[in-house]
């Protein structure tokens, strides 16, 4: 009994672990944003509501998560990558590999959470989330199989599905579409896609063998450097212009604070590009000005 019991907490920690905790701090920072232009429209928050997007985006992400892991145990990519604090997986399968059906099992209880709240959601709110929402879905669902093994959506879907949670709240919330919601989205769309690029650069060589093809593999490390940089520039150029242009408040600028670190991390990278070890740090800071940078623009709105 003991034994059984000690077993269940095992594979319970390994379902946590594989869920990546540490990145999941992106998406309650996303639906700030959409809160946030929803308060800037002048609506009132229903608190329910928030809490109903909040656990369903976090189970989304982590859904992402699981399903990623748990494919790259069995395809054994997982046993192949030199792990760092922000590439090669969590480790978490390889360390427990029994637990590998409690992974996948972890992964579709997720969607099922989602799908749960997402039509709870459409009925609060109205039909038009679904043009978001089932575009979300297929990207949970086709990340780890298909996306991964073509450069392009590799490249445009990690930005693409935290960022569809912009709008996803601000709809959810006030029961219609906003173009400041999606101006908004353009951040996290060019920094998410910027974040997941920059992780693969470690494991080419084992992704490669995995039949995996993003950037880094089919342009080499130094051209996926100059596409990171330019990533960087356009979510801090995109946010300019839309307070510029007087379609998001002025407080959102705020996320302009961070432009420095970013230019500088973008620097470093193209400079360290071939080197994995030399990176580590500059992954680093490039999670961090993610997460600065989306925390004061979510600020900004919210005080507007």
């Amino acid at each position: 009994m003991q034994q059984e019991a000690a077993s269940r907490g095992a594979y319970l920690r390994t379902v946590i672990r594989a869920s990546r905790p540490s990145f999941l701090l992106l998406t309650p920072l996303c639906v700030m944003l959409g809160a946030g232009t929803a308060v800037a429209a002048g609506e009132d928050l229903d608190s329910w509501r928030l809490v109903l997007i909040l656990v369903g985006a976090l189970m989304a992400h982590a859904a992402v998560n699981l399903f990623n892991e748990y494919d790259d145990f069995r395809s054994g990519l997982d046993l192949q990558t030199r792990r760092t604090p922000f590439s090669g997986g969590s480790g978490a399968l390889p360390a427990q590999p029994a637990a590998a059906s409690s992974v996948r099992i972890a992964a579709w209880a997720s969607l099922v959470i989602v799908v749960g709240i997402g039509l709870l959601l459409v009925v609060a709110a109205g039909p038009g989330l679904l043009a978001l929402g089932l575009p979300g879905l297929v990207l949970i669902l086709a990340y780890s199989g298909w996306i991964t093994r073509s450069p392009l959506p590799c490249l445009v879907a990690p930005g693409l599905g935290v960022a569809l949670i912009v709008p996803g709240t601000h709809y959810a919330l006030v029961g219609s579409f906003a173009i400041e919601a999606f101006l908004a989205a353009l951040i996290p769309l060019f920094l998410g896609s910027a974040l997941l690029l920059l992780n693969q650069f470690p494991d080419v060589e084992a992704d490669r063998q995995a039949q995996r093809r993003h950037l880094p593999i089919v342009l080499g490390r130094r051209r996926a450097a100059d596409i990171f940089g330019l990533l960087v520039a356009a979510s801090y150029v995109s946010l300019a212009l839309s307070v510029l242009a007087g379609r998001l408040p002025i407080g959102a600028a705020a996320g302009l604070l961070s432009l420095p670190v970013g230019l500088l991390v973008a620097s470093r990278v193209r400079r360290h590009a071939t080197n994995a070890a030399a990176l580590v740090p500059w992954m680093g800071g490039n999670v961090a000005t993610l997460l600065v940078t989306l925390a004061l623009v979510g600020t900004g709105l919210l005080l507007a």
